[in-house]
Order: structure tokens, then sequence, then C-alpha cells
């Protein structure tokens, strides 16, 4: 099997606290596993360069920047900081960006300033249509939200990564056209909702993902996640779909391909 992590994280601090040599010392071990293609996310200006900049040290490593919603409210300056995002953007070729993100919106931790996601989250919409970019969407507690904005922009292309939300939701999306990615939290065992979906989803539009350091998958569950550990995923993703793990892989594979445009 080969695989293509399609959401994650090496610019978080804690692969320096926490393994030894840090994240390059850690993607060495993964790059000489199955793993074969990994998208570095960025969440804020300071981050996506580090993304590109990590991107560049890797055949196989590719960059998505973009304004987290968690990130946005200590950038309240919505136009300078998305002017420099776009610095970013019209380098993308020569940066290996793949992608706009992460992006969207998120009312788990403080609703306090959902204006200013919402701003930051169309904002960005926009600019993913101007340079031909998928989007990576964050949804977390915000499903109507996130459906109702995206639905205002028919000409964006995405992914809900992580997904968390409905099967009807999920195919909802997959009839507009947008992939469903699904991550560890998939092999949990109290994930019902999210297996439910992953059967539900027509198998052209699924991905998969660790979003690492997050969302390790059983057996590591609350354990610094990396991308070897999406065999796992996998495997959950082939158990609720009654499907062979091996073809599949294979599939999900092409469709990260395809999405990204590699």
């Amino acid at each position: 099997m080969r695989f293509f992590d399609t959401h994650a994280h090496y610019i978080d601090s804690r692969y320096g606290e926490e393994f030894p040599g840090g994240a390059d010392a850690l993607l060495k071990e993964v790059f000489s596993s199955e793993v074969e293609r990994i998208v570095n996310v960025g969440t804020n200006i300071e981050n996506s360069q580090s993304a590109c900049e990590m991107a560049s040290r890797y055949n196989g490593m590719y960059a998505a920047v973009g304004i987290h919603p968690m990130d946005c409210r200590d950038l309240p300056d919505v136009d300078a900081t998305l002017a420099e995002l776009e610095k970013l953007l019209e380098r993308r070729d020569e940066l290996k960006i793949v992608a706009l993100g992460e992006i969207g919106l998120d009312y788990y931790w403080d609703t306090s300033y959902k204006e200013l996601q919402q701003i930051y989250f169309e904002r960005q919409l926009e600019l993913s249509v101007k340079y031909d970019l998928p989007v990576l969407i964050h949804d977390r507690e915000a499903h109507g939200d996130c459906f109702e904005t995206v639905l205002h922009h028919p000409n964006v292309r995405g992914v809900f990564h992580s997904f968390s939300g409905s099967p009807e939701l999920a195919l909802e999306l997959t009839r507009r056209g947008w992939y469903i990615s699904f991550s560890g939290v998939i092999s949990f065992k109290n994930a019902r909702k999210s297996r439910e979906a992953a059967a539900a989803v027509p198998v052209e539009k699924i991905l998969i993902e660790t979003d690492c350091p997050y969302l390790a998958p059983h057996p590591f569950r609350g354990k610094l996640n990396r991308s070897d550990y999406l065999k796992y995923t996998l495997e959950a993703l082939a158990d609720a779909r009654n499907e062979d793990a091996e073809a599949l892989s294979e599939t999900v594979f092409q469709n990260s391909l395809n999405f990204f445009s590699i």
C-alpha cells in the first residue's frame, strides 16, 4: 500500500519538544515507509512560511497556506494579513503550494469573534478562486454556517478535513463536488457518526489524513501522531465501508493526486 497524508502540521512545536531530532528526523523515518506524499498545512502567515520552507526540503512534501479560524483572533487587521498571504500565493508554484488552508469556522472554544472568523473565511474562499487552488476546510461545531458559506461560493473546490458531520451533510457536500477527509478519529470506539459518514461517501470523494500531531488513531490515541500511522486510519475506513484495504488505499491515493492536481 502507499499513502498520501493530505493534512499534516509538521511545523508544530510539539515535534521539537517530544521527538528526538524534531520533525525533520521523524520525516526521514516517515518517508522511508509507505508514505509517499504529505501536505504540510499552515494556520497563520508565520507558520505557513515555515510549511513552505519545509516542503522545499522533501520531494514528497507540499504546502498549504492560510489563516485558521483560531489564529484570526490575533490578526484583527484582515487586509494587511491577507496581503501577506497573497505574497505567498503569488509564488505558489515556486513554494510548492497546492492548497489554501486551513480555513473555516470553529465555535468549539470561543464564539466571541464569530464575525471575524466569517470575514476571514469568506475572503480566503475568494482568494482560492483567484489563485485556482482547492481549500482545506476546518469545521468544528459550525456545520450549518460552514455549509451555508461554501454554498455562497459555488466556484470553490475543496475538502472538509477531519470530517465530523453527519452522513447526510457528507453526501450533500459530495453532490456539490466537495471531498471528505477522514482522520484517525474514525478508528475511535465512540466514532459511530464518522464511520457512518465514511460508509456513505462515494469512494471517489474520499481522502485520508493524520492532522498530526493531533488525532492519532487507535492504538496510539493520545500520543504524538505521525504520517506513517495513516495505515490504521485506512484500515478503519476499509472496515467501515466493508472494502478491501489494499484496493481502497490505491483509490484514495489517486483521489489525493487528483484533488491537489499533482
